[in-house]
């Protein structure tokens, strides 16, 4: 089999990889760059995808109520503003020293309440959406449903970075292969 056969061949097998792992992967990759875009537009979307961080009173620490004060306070401005149904399990506390203002990321429906550090004054209370796109982006959304302890995850990410390192391998290769084809071909008529 000649040189220009085995290129030919080569491309072939490639577009194949290529076009297979586009299809079958297609919800997912529509999912990612939909996800990924809007999580890069977070904090340029006037507080709509994710709260913007407010300033309290000071960053000296020192004049910070203490930690299981902000919790309570936290918990309370949840049940009492938005829905007494909603559960006060903590997914994370934030705290932004330079900014003097602690965030209490709750794990239902995403809610953050900020507070004033010092003061434990209520700064503000809204929704983060962007956590819900991250979890739709990484894969976690299925293991919280599932309840499979991360194996989702890790399985939806493996999957999806090596199809990402295909398509671009093929994809490359689709675009350079036949300027390869091309330059040999005009090569040996020149010859």
């Amino acid at each position: 089999m000649g040189k220009r056969k085995k290129q030919a061949k080569v491309l072939r097998i490639f577009r194949k990889v290529h076009r297979t792992t586009g299809a079958l992967l297609f919800i997912f990759f529509l999912f990612i760059s939909v996800t990924g875009l809007i999580l890069g537009w977070k904090k340029n979307s006037n507080g709509y995808i994710l709260p913007k961080t407010q300033i309290g009173t000071t960053a000296d620490l020192q004049k910070w109520l203490p930690v299981d004060s902000l919790h309570t306070i936290a918990c309370t401005t949840l049940h009492n503003e938005v829905s007494p149904e909603l559960s006060l399990e903590i997914d994370r506390i934030d705290m932004r020293k330079e900014k003097g203002s602690v965030k209490f990321v709750f794990v239902d429906s995403f809610y953050e309440v900020q507070l004033d550090g010092a003061t434990g004054n209520v700064l503000s209370i809204g929704q983060r959406r962007s956590d819900l796109f991250e979890n739709i982006h990484d894969g976690s959304i299925l293991d919280d449903y599932l309840g499979t302890d991360g194996y989702i995850k890790l399985v939806y990410s493996t999957v999806m970075g090596v199809s990402l390192l295909i398509f671009t391998i093929t994809g490359f290769w689709l675009w350079y292969g036949p300027k390869r084809m091309r330059k040999a071909s005009k090569n040996k008529a020149l010859t």
